[in-house]
């Protein structure tokens, strides 16, 4: 039996991950999971990964179902399912370190996750609203304009656009450069020529005056002239959607639900929608298709023939 502790094992597995260069959110992310299981186990007095049994690891999966947080709230299922998988991934791991003899919790049945559904969508002209909030008198607000047509013309990811440097936007052939997006992948993805004339005009006209001291590159920055970090991009888009008064609530993933439903409505394959998304799988992105079809419903209420109601209807 291997003399290492489960909360040292759990180290090592977090150091592995580090290594083999999954993302600081991912790697972040196993650790906190991680850490509710060791000391659950703890308090039970299993401290190694030995005496860790699939019955065990099923009735901690009861407790996260029983657990109610401060507010009397249940862990929502994709909480629950995160601090599973978490498990699943380290037993995985120590078996092939040859640390134990099987994975216990190979055969758990994980939580079904319910449809991820965006709850709002934009139409055109809510995001055309938001998107003439900022105040073009002042630098800052030209800044957010820029920001606010790069998130609706490409519908990256917040994380990806507090990563984009100067170097990232090609002007001239409308792309951008898109380095690490979600699981580590690159991806080249155009850009509107309206969103490119507003990063030109923050470019000339404002990111000079935001720099202080060695630049780091860093596309979009902030009053201080540092990078932008997600929960204050979050903050700022927040903002300017509360602004506009359209009833909707969101932030940057607003406008990348948005841009993928507007597209899909007007057309697009929803294949060039995955590769503008970055999305690993197709079915990740077939969620819009069930957006999309509300709004053709709409049209087809709304205009053909056969779904006028006459006055009275007789048998």
């Amino acid at each position: 039996m291997n003399s290492d502790t489960m909360n040292e094992l759990a180290n090592a597995f977090i150091e592995w991950l580090t290594i083999k260069h999954y993302t600081e959110r991912s790697v972040e992310s196993r650790q906190l999971n991680l850490s509710y299981f060791v000391h659950w186990c703890g308090e039970r007095g299993l401290v190694f990964p030995a005496e860790i049994t699939k019955p065990i690891i099923e009735h901690y999966q009861r407790s996260l179902f029983y657990y109610r947080k401060r507010n009397g709230r249940p862990l929502a299922a994709r909480t629950q399912y995160e601090r599973l998988i978490t498990i699943q991934l380290f037993f995985r791991w120590l078996c092939r370190q040859n640390l134990v003899l099987s994975n216990p919790a190979a055969d758990i049945d994980l939580p079904r996750l319910p449809d991820s559904l965006p709850k709002d969508v934009l139409s055109a002209r809510e995001a055309e609203k938001i998107l003439h909030q900022p105040d073009l008198s002042d630098p800052i607000g030209i800044r957010d304009r820029a920001i606010l047509e790069v998130l609706y013309s490409t519908g990256m990811r917040r994380m990806e656009l507090t990563g984009l440097t100067v170097h990232s936007v090609d002007l001239d052939g409308q792309t951008v450069m898109i380095r690490k997006g979600k699981g580590r992948r690159d991806r080249l993805i155009p850009i509107g020529e309206r969103a490119i004339r507003w990063i030109e005009r923050y470019l000339f006209d404002v990111r000079p005056l935001l720099v202080t001291g060695g630049d780091n590159m860093v596309l979009f920055l902030t009053n201080r002239g540092h990078a932008f970090t997600p929960d204050s991009l979050s903050r700022l888009v927040t903002g300017y959607v509360k602004h506009a008064r359209i009833n909707k609530s969101g932030s940057c993933h607003l406008f990348r639900h948005s841009m993928a439903t507007l597209m899909l409505e007007n057309g697009a394959d929803i294949r060039i929608i995955q590769q503008l998304l970055g999305h690993a799988k197709l079915e990740t992105t077939a969620m819009y298709t069930h957006l999309s079809i509300n709004h053709l419903k709409e049209v087809h209420r709304r205009t053909h023939p056969g779904n006028t109601h006459p006055r009275s209807f007789h048998r």
